[in-house]
């Protein structure tokens, strides 16, 4: 069996089974766009992300992701079912307790918290363009008036609250940082359009710091013609943290 869809909660999750299992599981944590239904999954029928999964089962690893309540944006749902999840992958498969995480765009709102809150299950994290801050994602999109009414759509179904309240309620929620976690992290930021340049300069300011505390975190920009090279980085960053079990 390559793959299989099941429920938890209302959503469905899909796990990939690699040919020759090598004991470690990989948890993928999508953007706005990711989907799982009975039987399919965005990362299945994008043709990018469905080579990454493919290069990886071929590395070993074995996969698993939900549809985590679509465009969550980091809600306490979502990081909720994330964890259920987990602790159910790890109950019913062969696997070390302690995975990997892949986490793009939006996906990485929930992975932070996941790092803060379940340090000693997760060896290392790779986040694709990811964004780090709901506060300050808000505050950059304010320039863009049509994204912002989607985005604010979105935020205040995710959270439950309504329009008025949403500003309010993002500039009073605790948000973790990415260096308080402390868990080995490649940001992959791919240069695919404008947006994507403007948002690497905050990267950019940011990986200054990390690199002042001397933090365990990695950043590589990559360009669209060499996003083939992206699963051969995964998996070279994944197998450095995996000599202690």
């Amino acid at each position: 069996m390559e793959n299989r869809n099941f429920l938890l909660d209302t959503e469905w999750n899909m796990i990939h089974y690699p040919h020759r299992p090598n004991g470690f599981g990989i948890l993928i944590i999508g953007d706005e766009r990711n989907y799982v239904t009975d039987s399919n999954s965005f990362w299945n029928q994008n043709e990018g992300k469905r080579n990454l999964i493919e290069s990886l089962r071929d590395n070993g690893y074995t996969i698993f992701y939900s549809n985590l309540y679509g465009k969550n944006w980091g809600s306490e749902k979502a990081l909720q079912l994330a964890k259920r999840l987990y602790e159910h992958i790890i109950r019913t498969e062969i696997l070390n307790q302690r995975i990997h995480i892949i986490a793009e765009g939006m996906g990485a709102l929930t992975a932070i918290q996941l790092m803060m809150e379940m340090k000693d299950n997760i060896r290392s994290v790779v986040l694709l363009n990811p964004i780090l801050s709901l506060k300050e994602h808000l505050d950059r999109e304010k320039e863009h008036k049509f994204f912002i009414k989607k985005l604010t759509n979105e935020i205040s179904i995710a959270f439950n609250t309504n329009k008025q309240e949403l500003f309010e309620m993002v500039k009073e929620k605790k948000e973790y940082q990415l260096d308080e976690a402390d868990i080995p992290t490649k940001i992959i930021h791919i240069l695919h359009n404008g947006r994507s340049y403007y948002q690497s300069n905050g990267l950019k300011k940011a990986s200054v710091i990390w690199e002042e505390k001397d933090l365990p975190i990695f950043v590589s920009y990559v360009l669209p013609e060499k996003r083939s090279a992206i699963p051969k980085q995964i998996a070279t960053f994944f197998k450095k943290y995996e000599k202690s079990l």
